[in-house]
C-alpha cells in the first residue's frame, strides 16, 4: 500500500484521517458555557440571548467623509462603529507636519483636534453607540478627544461604552506604529487602566491584539501565544501599579484574526478562552468575570486576493462562520475589494450582509458552541492549547513579552512563519484559488475607492483656523501641566483631557511626551 499522505493545519498540527471516541483528548467536555474556564463561551446562552455586535471598520480622508459612511452603516443595521485612523494620527503628527505628507487621510481618517472629533461623530449620540478605535501609540489622546466630546454632548460618562486598541506591544512585534520606548508606553497604558476604572467604567481599556500578529505572517498558534503573553505583560504592569486584577481584568478585551482553515480557527478561539482563564486565575484573579476572554474578530485581510476579488466574498463567509462557531463577541467582515483599495460602499454593504446571513439564515447562532463534543474539534482544541503553552514557556524563559520583543524573538518567529508559508505557495504545496491555481485572464473591472491628495490642504486650513482662534496662553499652560504630570509620574489622563478641551492638537500633546520619553528606534 502506498504511504498515506500526511495533512497538517497551517500551524503544523497533524490532522488524523478520522477522529473517533478512542482518539486522544476527544472526551466531550463536561464544561458549561458561561463558567470557568469558558472553553464553550463566556455567556451561558451565547447568541440566543444577544447576537454578537456587528461592526464595520471605516475611516478615510476627512472626518466629514467618514461621518457620512457611519450614518450609512448605522442605517444598514450596524450595531457598533469601528474607527480607522490615518498614519499621521497613529504616530502622533498633525496633518501639516512635514512627515505627514502623502499619508493624510489615506489608511483612515485624519484627526488633529477636538473639532475633527466633533465632525466625525456629528449627529451621533455617544451614549447610544459602542465605538471601537483602532489606535495604539496615541490611544490616550484619541480617548481624551472622545471623552471631551461626550462631556460636550452632556453624556453620562458612566454609560459611555467602547474600546481603544491601546496594545503597544504588538506594534513593536508586528506593526511598527509606536512612538515611545516600551517602558514609558506601558506606563501610559496603565494610566488609562487606572483612570477608566474610576471615570469611564464601561470602557474596554485595551484590545490585546493578535490580529496584526497574524497579518504579519504568524500561524494560529503563534497568534494566541504572542497575544496572551502580551496580555500577561499588561496584567503584571497593572498589578505593579497597585491596580486590582478583579477590577481592571473585566475591562480587558482581545482582538483576533479569522483565517480560512475553518476548524483550526474554531479550535484556536476555544483554546484561547480556556488558556486566558487559567492565566488570570494563576495571576490572582478570583472574580470569574475577570477571567473571561472577550474578543472582537476581524476576517483575515492578508487572505484576500487581488486576483478574482469576488472570490473573497466566499473567504470572508468561511472566516465569519469560524468566528461565530468559535464564540466571538463582535465581528468585522472585510470588503471583497480590500486587496485593491479601501472598501467601496457596495463592498462594505456586502460584507455586512455576510454577517447578517450567518446571523439570520445559517442557524449557526441557534445553540451554544455547536461543535462541542466533536471528536475532531475537541482534539484540535487540546492540541492548539498544548502547542501554544510550549511557545509561551519559551517567552517566559526570556523574561516575558517585553523582553522577548526587545531581544527580537517574537519578530523572528513571525518572519520565519511568513517565509515558510510563502514558500509553500510558490511550490504549490499550498493552493490559493485564483493565485497559484485556477487562474483566469482578468480585465480590471472592479471599481476602486480613491483618496484625493487635497485632503492634507483641507486639514492644514482647519489647523490654521483652530490655532488662530484659541487661547494661546491657555494652550501653553495645559501643555506645561501635562509635562509636569509626565515628569512627576502622576496619571496623565486628566491633563490630556484638559489639553484637548482647550484645543491643543494631537501633535502638540504627542510632542510633549516625546520631549520627556524620547522616541523608540
Amino acid at each position: 500500500m502506498p504511504e498515506e499522505k500526511k495533512i497538517f493545519t497551517d500551524s503544523g498540527i497533524e490532522i488524523a484521517p478520522v477522529y473517533s471516541a478512542g482518539s486522544p483528548a476527544s472526551e466531550a467536555s463536561a464544561e458549561k458555557p458561561g463558567e470557568y474556564p469558558f472553553t464553550r463561551g463566556v455567556q451561558p446562552d451565547m447568541y440566543r440571548g444577544k447576537l454578537w455586535t456587528m461592526r464595520q471598520y471605516a475611516g478615510f480622508s476627512t472626518a466629514e467623509e467618514s461621518n457620512k459612511r457611519y450614518h450609512y452603516l448605522l442605517s444598514q443595521g450596524v450595531m457598533g462603529l469601528s474607527v480607522a485612523f490615518d498614519l499621521p494620527t497613529q504616530i502622533g503628527y498633525d496633518s501639516d507636519h512635514p512627515l505627514s505628507e502623502g499619508e493624510v487621510g489615506k489608511v483612515g481618517v485624519a484627526i488633529d483636534s477636538i473639532e475633527d472629533m466633533e465632525t466625525l461623530f456629528n449627529g451621533i449620540k455617544l451614549e447610544e453607540v459602542s465605538t471601537s478605535m483602532t489606535i495604539n501609540a496615541t490611544g490616550f489622546i484619541l480617548l481624551s478627544f472622545y471623552v471631551a466630546l461626550a462631556k460636550k454632548q452632556g453624556a453620562d460618562l458612566k454609560k459611555i461604552s467602547g474600546t481603544i486598541q491601546n496594545d503597544i506591544l504588538k506594534e513593536y512585534a508586528a506593526r511598527g506604529t509606536y512612538i515611545y520606548p516600551p517602558k514609558p508606553s506601558m506606563r501610559i497604558i496603565t494610566d488609562i487602566f487606572e483612570w477608566c476604572a474610576s471615570d469611564l467604567p464601561k470602557w474596554n481599556t485595551i484590545s490585546i491584539s493578535g490580529y496584526h500578529i497574524r497579518e504579519a505572517g504568524s500561524t494560529a498558534v503563534q497568534e494566541i501565544a504572542f497575544t496572551l503573553s502580551n496580555g500577561k505583560a499588561y496584567v503584571k504592569a497593572a498589578q505593579e501599579k497597585g491596580l486590582d486584577i478583579n477590577v481592571f481584568g473585566k475591562r480587558l478585551s482581545f482582538f483576533f484574526n479569522s483565517h480560512n482553515n475553518l476548524f483550526e480557527e474554531i479550535a484556536k478561539f476555544r483554546a484561547a478562552r480556556r488558556m486566558w482563564a487559567k492565566m488570570m486565575k494563576s495571576m490572582g484573579a478570583t472574580d470569574p468575570k475577570a477571567m473571561m476572554l472577550r474578543f472582537h474578530t476581524q476576517t483575515g485581510g492578508s487572505t484576500l486576493t487581488a486576483q478574482q476579488p469576488l472570490n473573497n466574498i466566499s473567504r470572508v463567509t468561511i472566516q465569519s462562520l469560524a468566528a461565530v462557531l468559535g464564540g466571538t463577541q463582535s465581528l468585522h467582515t472585510n470588503g471583497y475589494d480590500e486587496a485593491l483599495s479601501l472598501p467601496t460602499e457596495e463592498a462594505a454593504r456586502i460584507a455586512l450582509r455576510t454577517q447578517q446571513i450567518v446571523a439570520f439564515e445559517s442557524g449557526a447562532p441557534d445553540t451554544v458552541d455547536p461543535l462541542a463534543g466533536s471528536f475532531f474539534i475537541e482534539s484540535l482544541t487540546n492540541e492548539v492549547e498544548e502547542a501554544t503553552w510550549k511557545l509561551i514557556e519559551k517567552i517566559d524563559a526570556l523574561g516575558g513579552s517585553v523582553s522577548a520583543i526587545e531581544q527580537g524573538f517574537i519578530q523572528d518567529e513571525i518572519a520565519r512563519s511568513a517565509y515558510e508559508y510563502q514558500q509553500k505557495i510558490e511550490s504549490n504545496e499550498k493552493i490559493i484559488v485564483g493565485v497559484n491555481k485556477f487562474q483566469v485572464k482578468e480585465e480590471a473591472s472592479i471599481p476602486i475607492f480613491k483618496i484625493d491628495d487635497s485632503i492634507r490642504t483641507l486639514q492644514t486650513e482647519k489647523l490654521q483656523r483652530l490655532r488662530a482662534n484659541r487661547d494661546r496662553a491657555k494652550v501653553d499652560q495645559c501643555l506645561q501641566q501635562l509635562n509636569d504630570h509626565v515628569v512627576n509620574g502622576d496619571n496623565i489622563m486628566p491633563a490630556v483631557i484638559e489639553a484637548v478641551e482647550n484645543k491643543c492638537t494631537l501633535g502638540e500633546i504627542a510632542d510633549t511626551l516625546r520631549e520627556v520619553y524620547g522616541e523608540y528606534k
